[in-house]
Protein backbone atom coordinates (compact mmCIF):
# COMPACT_ATOMS: atom_id res chain seq x y z
CA UNK A 1 0.00 0.00 0.00
CA UNK A 2 1.55 3.16 -1.28
CA UNK A 3 2.19 5.32 2.13
CA UNK A 4 0.80 9.26 1.98
CA UNK A 5 2.78 11.94 1.83
CA UNK A 6 4.25 13.41 5.18
CA UNK A 7 2.32 16.66 6.22
CA UNK A 8 5.63 18.26 7.71
CA UNK A 9 9.11 18.30 6.25
CA UNK A 10 10.97 16.75 9.40
CA UNK A 11 14.38 18.44 8.18
CA UNK A 12 12.80 21.51 7.84
CA UNK A 13 11.27 21.34 11.42
CA UNK A 14 14.65 20.35 12.76
CA UNK A 15 16.21 23.59 11.62
CA UNK A 16 13.76 25.78 13.17
CA UNK A 17 14.34 24.29 16.12
CA UNK A 18 18.12 24.54 15.69
CA UNK A 19 18.07 28.34 14.85
CA UNK A 20 15.26 28.73 17.69
CA UNK A 21 17.93 27.51 20.35
CA UNK A 22 20.16 29.96 20.63
CA UNK A 23 17.85 32.41 21.64
CA UNK A 24 15.06 30.39 23.14
CA UNK A 25 14.54 31.52 26.59
CA UNK A 26 13.28 34.60 25.07
CA UNK A 27 10.60 33.41 23.84
CA UNK A 28 9.96 29.69 25.50
CA UNK A 29 7.00 31.16 27.77
CA UNK A 30 4.50 28.46 26.35
CA UNK A 31 6.70 25.86 26.82
CA UNK A 32 7.24 27.20 30.57
CA UNK A 33 3.47 27.64 31.00
CA UNK A 34 2.90 24.11 29.46
CA UNK A 35 5.96 22.21 31.83
CA UNK A 36 4.08 23.77 34.59
CA UNK A 37 0.79 22.77 34.49
CA UNK A 38 2.50 19.19 33.63
CA UNK A 39 4.02 19.62 37.01
CA UNK A 40 0.94 20.46 38.89
CA UNK A 41 -0.56 17.97 37.25
CA UNK A 42 2.26 15.23 38.31
CA UNK A 43 2.12 16.37 41.72
CA UNK A 44 -1.50 15.64 42.07
CA UNK A 45 -0.93 12.32 41.34
CA UNK A 46 -0.72 9.96 44.09
CA UNK A 47 1.27 6.49 42.87
CA UNK A 48 4.96 6.89 42.84
CA UNK A 49 7.76 6.05 39.99
CA UNK A 50 10.60 4.72 39.65
CA UNK A 51 11.46 5.38 35.81
CA UNK A 52 10.19 8.46 33.78
CA UNK A 53 11.03 10.07 30.52
CA UNK A 54 10.63 13.64 29.44
CA UNK A 55 10.56 14.32 25.04
CA UNK A 56 11.22 17.81 24.54
CA UNK A 57 12.62 19.49 21.74
CA UNK A 58 13.32 22.26 22.91
CA UNK A 59 15.93 23.97 25.28
CA UNK A 60 14.47 22.36 28.77
CA UNK A 61 13.54 24.00 31.59
CA UNK A 62 15.04 22.17 34.71
CA UNK A 63 13.06 23.36 37.41
CA UNK A 64 11.40 20.84 39.78
CA UNK A 65 12.34 18.40 37.02
CA UNK A 66 11.99 15.04 39.26
CA UNK A 67 15.60 13.15 39.42
CA UNK A 68 14.64 9.97 38.14
CA UNK A 69 13.17 11.53 34.63
CA UNK A 70 15.62 11.25 31.47
CA UNK A 71 15.40 13.68 28.54
CA UNK A 72 14.79 13.07 24.84
CA UNK A 73 14.78 15.35 22.07
CA UNK A 74 12.30 13.17 20.16
CA UNK A 75 10.28 9.77 20.78
CA UNK A 76 12.77 7.08 20.70
CA UNK A 77 12.52 3.57 20.16
CA UNK A 78 11.43 2.80 23.81
CA UNK A 79 11.61 -1.05 25.20
CA UNK A 80 8.46 -2.28 25.89
CA UNK A 81 6.82 -1.55 29.55
CA UNK A 82 10.35 -0.25 30.32
CA UNK A 83 8.59 3.30 31.80
CA UNK A 84 6.61 4.76 34.76
CA UNK A 85 5.52 8.14 33.56
CA UNK A 86 6.12 9.35 29.76
CA UNK A 87 5.92 13.27 29.36
CA UNK A 88 5.40 14.66 25.58
CA UNK A 89 6.07 18.45 26.04
CA UNK A 90 4.87 20.64 23.17
CA UNK A 91 6.49 18.64 20.34
CA UNK A 92 3.30 16.23 19.25
CA UNK A 93 1.70 18.51 16.66
CA UNK A 94 3.89 18.12 14.77
CA UNK A 95 4.11 14.48 14.09
CA UNK A 96 3.75 12.67 10.80
CA UNK A 97 2.34 9.96 12.64
CA UNK A 98 0.53 11.17 15.54
CA UNK A 99 -1.27 7.81 16.53
CA UNK A 100 1.97 5.86 16.53
CA UNK A 101 3.72 8.56 18.22
CA UNK A 102 0.59 7.77 20.88
CA UNK A 103 0.74 3.92 20.00
CA UNK A 104 4.67 3.89 20.87
CA UNK A 105 4.75 5.72 24.05
CA UNK A 106 1.68 3.58 25.62
CA UNK A 107 4.04 0.69 24.15
CA UNK A 108 6.91 2.20 26.31
CA UNK A 109 4.73 2.40 29.85
CA UNK A 110 4.42 -0.66 31.89
CA UNK A 111 0.88 -1.27 33.26
CA UNK A 112 -0.91 1.42 34.99
CA UNK A 113 1.86 4.02 34.00
CA UNK A 114 1.27 7.42 32.96
CA UNK A 115 1.52 9.27 29.99
CA UNK A 116 1.36 13.27 30.16
CA UNK A 117 1.37 15.50 27.12
CA UNK A 118 1.07 19.03 25.83
CA UNK A 119 0.67 19.99 22.10
CA UNK A 120 -0.80 23.25 20.58
CA UNK A 121 -4.29 22.32 19.17
CA UNK A 122 -7.11 23.75 16.94
CA UNK A 123 -7.50 27.21 18.09
CA UNK A 124 -4.14 28.00 18.07
CA UNK A 125 -3.42 30.93 15.45
CA UNK A 126 -6.44 31.14 13.75
CA UNK A 127 -6.24 35.16 13.58
CA UNK A 128 -3.37 34.84 11.83
CA UNK A 129 -4.09 31.90 9.48
CA UNK A 130 -7.59 34.08 8.47
CA UNK A 131 -5.79 36.93 7.88
CA UNK A 132 -3.04 35.94 5.82
CA UNK A 133 -5.73 33.23 3.80
CA UNK A 134 -7.72 36.64 3.14
CA UNK A 135 -4.52 38.52 1.93
CA UNK A 136 -2.70 36.06 0.07
CA UNK A 137 -6.00 35.21 -2.00
CA UNK A 138 -6.52 38.98 -2.15
CA UNK A 139 -3.14 39.75 -3.78
CA UNK A 140 -1.93 36.48 -5.54
CA UNK A 141 -4.81 34.89 -6.74
CA UNK A 142 -4.92 32.33 -4.59
CA UNK A 143 -2.89 31.16 -0.83
CA UNK A 144 -0.51 28.85 -0.04
CA UNK A 145 -0.50 27.25 3.80
CA UNK A 146 1.50 28.39 6.07
CA UNK A 147 -0.50 27.74 9.44
CA UNK A 148 -0.19 23.96 10.41
CA UNK A 149 -3.59 22.13 10.81
CA UNK A 150 -3.79 21.34 14.74
CA UNK A 151 -5.65 18.60 15.88
CA UNK A 152 -9.49 19.17 16.95
CA UNK A 153 -9.48 18.56 20.75
CA UNK A 154 -12.22 16.07 20.48
CA UNK A 155 -10.29 14.10 17.99
CA UNK A 156 -7.39 13.66 20.29
CA UNK A 157 -9.26 11.87 22.94
CA UNK A 158 -10.21 9.54 20.06
CA UNK A 159 -7.09 9.14 19.40
CA UNK A 160 -6.07 8.64 22.75
CA UNK A 161 -8.42 5.74 22.95
CA UNK A 162 -8.00 3.87 19.78
CA UNK A 163 -4.15 3.58 20.40
CA UNK A 164 -4.97 1.76 24.29
CA UNK A 165 -5.08 4.19 27.01
CA UNK A 166 -6.97 3.71 29.56
CA UNK A 167 -9.13 6.68 31.44
CA UNK A 168 -7.82 9.23 29.11
CA UNK A 169 -8.95 12.66 30.05
CA UNK A 170 -7.98 15.81 27.70
CA UNK A 171 -8.36 19.32 28.52
CA UNK A 172 -7.18 22.88 27.09
CA UNK A 173 -5.54 25.78 28.40
CA UNK A 174 -6.43 29.06 26.07
CA UNK A 175 -3.81 31.97 26.33
CA UNK A 176 -4.47 35.10 24.19
CA UNK A 177 -1.13 36.89 23.51
CA UNK A 178 -1.34 40.60 22.66
CA UNK A 179 1.35 41.77 20.14
CA UNK A 180 2.32 45.08 18.24
CA UNK A 181 2.10 43.89 14.88
CA UNK A 182 1.99 40.94 12.76
CA UNK A 183 5.70 41.08 12.36
CA UNK A 184 6.31 40.36 16.06
CA UNK A 185 4.21 38.00 16.36
CA UNK A 186 5.91 35.91 13.28
CA UNK A 187 9.13 36.87 15.65
CA UNK A 188 8.08 35.29 18.24
CA UNK A 189 6.65 32.17 16.26
CA UNK A 190 10.31 32.13 14.88
CA UNK A 191 11.77 32.06 17.98
CA UNK A 192 9.85 29.40 19.40
CA UNK A 193 10.70 27.13 16.34
CA UNK A 194 7.13 27.46 15.21
CA UNK A 195 7.57 28.10 11.93
CA UNK A 196 6.15 26.96 8.73
CA UNK A 197 6.78 23.57 8.53
CA UNK A 198 4.70 22.13 5.69
CA UNK A 199 6.09 20.11 3.55
CA UNK A 200 7.01 21.01 -0.09
CA UNK A 201 7.81 24.51 -1.69
CA UNK A 202 7.36 27.67 0.18
CA UNK A 203 6.60 30.55 -1.67
CA UNK A 204 8.20 33.86 0.10
CA UNK A 205 5.76 35.66 1.81
CA UNK A 206 5.58 39.18 -0.73
CA UNK A 207 5.94 42.68 0.81
CA UNK A 208 2.98 43.75 -0.35
CA UNK A 209 0.73 41.01 0.86
CA UNK A 210 2.04 41.14 4.61
CA UNK A 211 1.56 44.72 4.48
CA UNK A 212 -2.39 43.80 3.96
CA UNK A 213 -2.44 40.79 6.13
CA UNK A 214 -1.58 43.52 8.80
CA UNK A 215 -4.47 45.73 7.48
CA UNK A 216 -7.01 42.92 8.22
CA UNK A 217 -5.85 41.69 10.92
CA UNK A 218 -6.18 45.05 12.53
CA UNK A 219 -9.74 45.21 11.41
CA UNK A 220 -10.86 41.86 12.51
CA UNK A 221 -8.88 40.81 15.45
CA UNK A 222 -7.10 44.75 16.36
CA UNK A 223 -7.91 45.28 20.26
CA UNK A 224 -8.88 48.37 21.83
CA UNK A 225 -5.12 49.38 22.64
CA UNK A 226 -3.93 49.16 18.97
CA UNK A 227 -2.42 45.83 19.90
CA UNK A 228 -3.17 42.39 17.72
CA UNK A 229 -4.61 39.38 19.55
CA UNK A 230 -3.30 35.95 19.17
CA UNK A 231 -4.94 33.13 19.93
CA UNK A 232 -3.08 29.56 21.26
CA UNK A 233 -4.19 26.42 22.73
CA UNK A 234 -2.31 24.33 24.99
CA UNK A 235 -4.24 20.91 24.75
CA UNK A 236 -3.34 18.53 27.79
CA UNK A 237 -3.81 14.73 27.20
CA UNK A 238 -3.55 12.26 30.54
CA UNK A 239 -3.77 8.45 30.33
CA UNK A 240 -2.92 5.45 31.53
CA UNK A 241 -1.66 2.00 30.30
CA UNK A 242 -4.19 -0.61 31.07
CA UNK A 243 -3.91 -2.63 34.24
CA UNK A 244 -6.25 -5.06 36.25
CA UNK A 245 -6.77 -2.61 39.26
CA UNK A 246 -7.79 0.63 37.28
CA UNK A 247 -11.52 1.69 37.56
CA UNK A 248 -13.85 0.25 34.75
CA UNK A 249 -16.73 2.08 33.25
CA UNK A 250 -19.59 0.01 33.51
CA UNK A 251 -21.78 -2.12 31.38
CA UNK A 252 -25.02 -0.54 29.69
CA UNK A 253 -28.10 -2.00 31.47
CA UNK A 254 -26.00 -2.89 34.75
CA UNK A 255 -27.21 -0.21 36.68
CA UNK A 256 -28.34 -2.00 40.41
CA UNK A 257 -30.60 1.24 40.77
CA UNK A 258 -33.50 3.13 38.34
CA UNK A 259 -33.36 6.85 38.19
CA UNK A 260 -36.88 6.94 38.80
CA UNK A 261 -36.28 5.22 42.16
CA UNK A 262 -33.70 7.93 43.05
CA UNK A 263 -35.99 11.38 41.43
CA UNK A 264 -39.60 9.58 41.70
CA UNK A 265 -41.97 11.61 39.65
CA UNK A 266 -39.16 14.31 38.46
CA UNK A 267 -37.81 12.04 35.40
CA UNK A 268 -39.75 13.14 32.81
CA UNK A 269 -38.70 12.07 28.84
CA UNK A 270 -37.62 14.75 26.53
CA UNK A 271 -39.86 16.38 24.71
CA UNK A 272 -39.35 15.88 20.78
Amino acid sequence: MTQPAPLFDSARIGRYRARASKHYADHAFLNERAWEDVLNRLDSVTRSFETGMLINPYTPNHAGLPAFIEEKKEIPAMTAQSQDLVISLMHLHLENDLPGALHTILQGLRPDGLFLGALFGERTLYELRASLLQAESEYCGGAQARIIPFAEIKALGGLMQRAGFALPVVDVDRVTVRYPSVTALMHDLRGMGQSNPLAGPVRSLRRDVLGRTEEIYRERFGTKDGLLAASFEIVHMCGWAPHESQQKPLKPGSAQISLHEVFGDKVQKEKP
